[in-house]
């Protein structure tokens, strides 16, 4: 089944924010692997006809968009947020999606979110980010920090959201095969690599059977 506008009250196991990008794309093929449905959720659907497929209804949305995230997220159970652009400043993104998120996703009667982070907010040491080192490049440090002002927002998300943020290592391999096993640790540097396949395999297990809520985690192999 296909689409490429929001449909109201379609129903799928989960909803993919960022269907189009490379990790979004390698949840949507494992939430199939298992035999769930999902919503793969682009802002251009023209650009990812490829990901309609049986099992997989393609539809747009502009994750900075409330409404659009109310309109297409209803009968959904989860959402997946794997979302990058990199024609907008990082904070003033990852803060107009996420609140877009909570507020679409809290409309649409969503109770669960997943997102996707980046190792570089993890902690090495108690309050102590990976970008808050005085060696860390400045540049990425303000894209990390754009992910850093999105994980204070699900904080201060109504109860009524069950998010974690799921975050990988820095190496993250897009070509190693999966191996189908994975470590969990808390916001803390856990590892320094995890294939992209295995990163897939964690969040659907947290998908299917939620074992963190209200936090960031870390997985590495």
């Amino acid at each position: 089944m296909t689409s490429t506008e929001p449909r109201q009250q379609h129903r799928a196991d989960v909803i993919v924010y960022g269907a189009g990008g490379q990790v979004g794309r390698a949840v949507v093929a494992e939430a199939r692997r298992r035999g769930l449905t999902v919503t793969a959720a682009v802002r251009d659907p023209e650009l990812h006809a490829d990901l309609a497929a049986d099992g997989v209804t393609l539809v747009r949305c502009d994750v900075t968009d409330p409404a659009a995230v109310a309109a297409t997220a209803p009968g959904h159970p989860a959402a997946v947020a794997s979302v990058y652009t990199p024609d907008t400043p990082s904070e003033k993104f990852y803060r107009a999606a996420t609140t877009a998120l909570i507020s679409g996703l809290g409309r649409a009667g969503v109770p669960r979110l997943l997102g996707v982070g980046v190792a570089t907010t993890l902690q090495t040491a108690p309050g102590v980010a990976v970008h808050d080192d005085p060696a860390f490049p400045e540049a990425h440090r303000t894209f990390s920090l754009g992910h850093t002002a999105a994980l204070d927002l699900l904080h201060a998300s109504p109860a009524a959201l069950d998010w974690v943020v799921v975050t990988p290592p820095m190496d993250l391999d897009r070509t190693a095969p999966g191996t189908g096993h994975y470590r969990v640790g808390g916001p803390h540097v856990l590892g320094s690599r995890i294939a992209q396949a295995d990163l897939a395999v964690a969040i659907v297990d947290e998908l299917t059977t939620p074992a963190h809520h209200g936090e960031q985690i870390s997985v590495a192999e």
